[in-house]
């Protein structure tokens, strides 16, 4: 029996592949992104504390619009950067979570460097 390739547990591999390298700290915090079917979620962590500093994603108060396009992660990109500016947070670290650097996880990172981040 032939058995198919789970494209989740694929992307997980490459997440923890990715994971060896980039490690997120106070002065450089890791700009870890997640994309579902329907909505983009962002959030700024400070490994070495454990703990999640900024967090932005379709889903929030602020957005407005569909969550599962180009368009809205871009937004998406700009609401984290604004968030992060308020906090004092200049330069990050990009982690593109295992998902290959196109379409909507292009657009939030250049809707985050549009915004002011640096990475």
């Amino acid at each position: 029996m032939i058995r198919k390739e789970d494209r989740q547990e694929a992307r997980v591999r490459r997440h923890l592949r990715i994971r060896k390298k980039v490690q997120g700290t106070a002065e450089r915090p890791r700009l870890a992104v997640f994309r579902s079917e329907k909505n983009i979620y962002a959030q700024i962590i400070d490994d070495v504390a454990q703990v999640t500093i900024v967090a932005a994603s379709s889903l929030d108060k602020d957005f407005n619009g569909v969550g599962s396009n180009k368009a809205a992660a871009r937004e998406v990109g700009k609401l984290v950067a604004q968030r992060a500016a308020q906090k004092g947070i200049k330069s990050v670290v990009f982690d593109r979570g295992g998902f290959i650097y196109h379409g909507r996880i292009q657009e939030l990172a250049e809707g985050a460097r549009e915004a002011g981040l640096e990475f």
